[in-house]
């Protein structure tokens, strides 16, 4: 454990010391700044922006007001982490899950030195892991302790009823970061509601083996949350073809749904050095 959390804590350092670099020193931080709420009103005064006319309280007659807000001192931020058996796909030590888990625990890092209330949901098609949000160093250990050790119940995945457990348990709007291959269906309905009620962050992990496959004949392949085998041809240039388009098909429509809900979205590669790829995500955050 020693070893994980220097090395999380390496590409944290990294992490933020780039975006503060690009932000020319004027980088307060990489999760707050969506959380407002009501402060007071004050009288309206010219050059205020109309949107933020108080209505009710005007049309007492006393005068035009607006509403004064301020931004939350203490922002939450939330994971959930899918550990169903899909992740677990890539070569030994960069499996799909090992890239989850290093994200989660490295954000983890990034958002308790921002003192953030930090919790997290490790979800299949059954509640694996669940740590309530709360502040410190010592609950970002346990949280990457937890996650680094867990071994899933199950192998299947229910994303519906993953955002469903974290739209119930989370009572105020917050940062979800959702980590997950999204291999599931029928889940576009809650996800759409979790990204109306909180600022949704989606991290879409994937192989590369679930877009190519090299040359190997005729091979079975298993499904490894069904158990179901199936032969395929490796060489035929129709499969490449339909394995391509139907990864490539799955994440636009990912990533057009996130644009279309204002949920941040970002593809990562099991194995790969990500922590570019998140410097430009709080770039773009920013």
């Amino acid at each position: 454990m020693k070893e994980i959390i220097n090395k999380l804590n390496k590409y944290e350092i990294k992490i933020r010391k780039a975006v503060n670099s690009h932000l020319n020193g004027n980088f307060s931080s990489i999760f707050k700044g969506t959380g407002l709420e009501f402060s007071d009103l004050r009288t309206y005064q010219y050059g205020d922006d109309v949107r933020a006319i108080d209505w009710v309280a005007s049309a007492k007659g006393q005068g035009t007001y607006v509403k004064i807000f301020k931004e939350e001192k203490e922002q939450t931020v939330f994971f959930m982490l899918d550990v169903s058996g899909s992740q677990e796909v890539g070569k030994k030590g960069n499996l799909k899950l090992d890239t989850a888990r290093e994200l989660c625990g490295v954000l983890t890092l990034a958002a308790i030195k921002e003192t953030s209330q930090v919790g997290v949901y490790c979800f299949s098609d059954e509640k694996e892991a669940y740590i309530k949000p709360d502040a410190g160093m010592k609950q970002a250990y346990n949280i990457i302790s937890r996650i680094y050790k867990l071994s899933p119940a199950s192998l299947k995945t229910n994303l519906a009823a993953a955002i469903s457990f974290t739209l119930n348990i989370l009572k105020k709007k917050s940062v979800v970061i959702l980590i997950s291959d999204f291999l599931d269906t029928r889940y576009e309905h809650n996800l759409k509601a979790l990204a109306r009620k909180h600022d949704l962050v989606v991290l879409h992990v994937y192989d590369k083996r679930e877009i190519t496959l090299p040359d190997l004949g005729i091979i079975p392949v298993m499904d490894k949350e069904s158990g179901n085998v199936a032969w395929v041809n490796t060489n035929s240039r129709t499969f490449k073809r339909q394995l391509r388009e139907t990864f490539e098909e799955n994440r636009q429509k990912l990533q057009k749904f996130c644009v279309q809900n204002r949920a941040n979205y970002l593809d990562i590669e099991s194995g790969s050095d990500y922590v570019a790829s998140l410097i430009q995500l709080f770039r773009v955050r920013k």
